[in-house]
């Protein structure tokens, strides 16, 4: 799955966009008997209360302040990551991913979950025979929730407004990668059919959500 990825200029959004889409060009075989299976849309699913069962609510401001993402949830997609890992640049400049299927990771050359702008976690959708962490990513609907539990011992919960599937070739930079004005998460993973020949997945899966709720967690 990696490929070199080239920084254009001196603008973030577009380095990233480059970096995290050549993250995803390859990709191993995928999941013996567990094909990728292509969003068949429907209603939202039912939305409930946040998992931060010993929390106090805060008001969204107290996550803006930088402070690492320490874990994962994502209740729609029986997603549950007790640490994310952090994905930099290699010394010849491609972005690291992460190494098996069970890890996600955050692109630190962007904003921390929280922080303003649009944040950026990546995880496969399967690594060499096994689901990966979004093997599920694209049965995510708007109105459901992301919670990033971070180091500071708050959770910023997101909720999703957009979800969209794009041919790697006609990736929208501007709309993933673009300043925004106020906190906002992308999770990022492939999608659609595995091309045994080139062994890339042809599309990439982009969740799209925004800062709605922040909690003080307590131990």
């Amino acid at each position: 799955m990696r490929v070199r990825a080239l920084l254009v200029g001196a603008l973030l959004a577009v380095a990233v966009a480059v970096l995290l889409i050549a993250a995803f060009l390859r990709a191993p075989s995928p999941t013996d008997g567990v094909q990728p299976v292509l969003a068949t849309g429907g209603p939202p699913t039912s939305v409930s209360a946040p998992p931060v069962p010993s929390a106090t609510r805060l008001p969204v401001a107290k996550v803006q302040t930088p402070s690492k993402p320490a874990a994962l949830e994502i209740p729609a997609i029986g997603v549950h990551v007790d640490h994310l890992v952090e994905l930099g640049l290699t010394t010849d400049g491609a972005l690291e991913v992460p190494k098996d299927a069970l890890t996600a990771g955050w692109f630190t050359g962007g904003p921390a979950p929280g922080q303003v702008g649009p944040a950026v976690v990546a995880a496969h959708v399967d690594y060499r025979k096994v689901p990966g962490v979004f093997f599920r990513l694209k049965d995510m609907r708007p109105g459901e929730q992301v919670v990033v539990n971070r180091a500071d011992r708050t959770s910023a919960v997101f909720t999703v407004y957009r979800v969209d599937r794009y041919p790697k070739s006609q990736f929208p930079t501007d709309r993933v990668y673009g300043d925004t004005p106020t906190p906002e998460l992308r999770l990022i993973t492939c999608g659609g059919d595995f091309d045994h020949s080139t062994g890339n997945y042809r599309d990439n899966v982009v969740v799209y959500a925004r800062l709605a709720q922040a909690y003080l967690t307590t131990p």
